[in-house]
């Protein structure tokens, strides 16, 4: 097994730092995961991580001894080779990405730089287009401000790379210890070096997997990529943009099926098979959601903007998600015609299963437009609540702590997460308590035969 090992800084520990740092620990590099956030370093220094996402404690521990968290970011980058820069770029209100966060850190790592120290500072969090070179410039300006000789240090002691990352929430574990490619972009080919030797046991998966993720029979080896610093930013955006149309066509798709009575799925399945599109984001349901295809699918769009390029498939594909939301109330419309004075039950709060990420959640969405029409909303999700109580105090909806109490007198359950324990529910039970037996299947997760023997009204997507 390949054992050279290097001394690693992260900057953020939200899904992306986290989940990157407990890797590259597992793989035996020397990590420090930094915040400034001190309760949250704190949390991770007794082995608990401040996100639910399966299997990252087990990480953490697997890595123990290699693995450190700090808020100190200047001795930190002093003592490492390589920085990783992961925290947050939210979408601003005209969909650009705001890097207030990353130009902070950028300036910070060139503080913290000491004259002649060859560092490779890599952009992890998904950056616009252009980003690296911004981030060249406030690296340089913060070394500047701390040697205050005018000047930057020497000529190549320093390179910003762009490392874009591709986890999906719910199996980031999985996802950063068997990736299905790897990129590298950065103009410098010591710098370039410095990063495959860092990836090699993944590259070449030389480490034994953990016993929790157990490698894919199908996983030899992982693809690298290994281009300019642009074309690897660009290339980040578009891949998520171009899932995110995928499944907003399959969700167009799904309202034709709808109007002319066939069924998505069959339609799905049978498209699938051509191996140009294959079946991977060809499932219908409300739409999609989470941090990243809607910020990333804007913050594409707005850069088209910026050099006066319009992107109309993105922007219908961005319609068509928001459309498919409200697609939802006009089911429920159907069935019961008033809204008002309705009581609805929502199953699940998260934008997807396995998490407790609420970002750009189509809940959210559904509850703001039943409430506006006068209904009232009871709300249940195995691991979201927590996080939604903290993060939407004033949210106007009754948590349920189970599905009994999700029902009871209910006028109809919609399924908004497609939650694995949702399709093991006693619907008998469940219909006993609930005024009418109605359920929207906004997934067509649930079994439609089970719910016709105990009598339900059921209503999918694209069905």
């Amino acid at each position: 097994m390949y054992t050279k090992s290097f001394h690693v800084t992260v900057v953020g520990t939200g899904y992306v730092g986290l989940t990157t740092g407990a890797t590259l620990a597992f793989l035996g590099h020397e990590v420090t995961c930094v915040d400034i956030d001190e309760e949250k370093i704190a949390l991770l220094k007794s082995g608990k991580a401040p996100i639910y996402e399966p299997h990252i404690e087990a990480l953490m521990h697997e890595s123990a001894g290699r693995l450190r968290f700090s808020t100190d970011l200047k001795n930190s980058i002093r003592d490492s080779q390589v920085s990783f820069i992961t925290v947050g770029t939210p979408p601003k209100a005209d969909g650009s990405a705001d890097l207030s966060a990353v130009a902070s850190v950028a300036k910070g790592i060139g503080q913290a730089l000491c004259k002649d120290q060859r560092h490779v500072i890599i952009n992890k969090s998904t950056v616009p287009v252009g980003a690296g070179n911004y981030v060249e410039s406030l690296v340089l300006q913060g070394y500047r401000k701390t040697h205050n000789n005018g000047h930057g240090p020497e000529m190549g002691s320093f390179s910003v790379a762009s490392n874009p990352e591709f986890l999906r929430e719910g199996s980031a574990v999985t996802d950063s210890l068997y990736p299905d490619r790897i990129v590298l972009g950065s103009h410098e080919p010591w710098a370039l070096e410095i990063l495959h030797e860092l990836y090699r046991p993944l590259l070449e998966q030389t480490f034994a997997p953990p016993a929790f993720a157990p490698r894919p029979a199908a996983v030899e080896s992982v693809p690298l990529v290994t281009t300019d610093v642009v074309s690897a930013e660009t290339l980040k955006y578009a891949a998520n943009a171009f899932l995110a149309t995928k499944i907003s066509f399959i969700n167009e798709v799904a309202g034709l099926c709808e109007a002319v009575g066939a069924d998505v799925s069959e339609v799905a399945r049978g498209i699938g098979l051509d191996d140009r599109i294959g079946h991977r984001f060809l499932q219908a349901g409300i739409s999609w959601g989470g941090s990243c295809f809607g910020k990333d699918t804007q913050a594409l769009i707005s850069t088209g903007h910026e050099f006066n390029y319009a992107m109309p498939i993105l922007e219908a594909s961005v319609f068509v998600n928001e459309r498919q939301r409200l697609s939802v109330i006009e089911k429920l419309q159907h069935e019961l015609k008033i809204l008002k004075g309705r009581t609805i039950g929502l199953m699940g709060l998260a934008f997807k299963p396995h998490t407790d990420d609420l970002r750009d959640s189509p809940a959210l969405d559904i509850i703001t437009e039943l409430v506006k029409r006068g209904a009232h909303v009871r709300v249940h999700d195995p691991v979201a609540i927590p996080a939604c109580r903290r993060s939407f105090p004033n949210l106007p909806v009754q948590y349920a702590c189970d599905m009994n109490e999700l029902a009871f007198e209910a006028d109809a359950l919609v399924l908004v997460t497609d939650w694995p324990e949702y399709r093991s529910v006693d619907w008998e039970a469940l219909g006993e308590v609930m005024k009418r037996r109605i359920v929207i299947d906004g997934r067509n997760h649930l079994d439609t035969e089970l719910l016709a023997e105990h009598r339900f009204t059921y209503r999918g997507t694209g069905r």
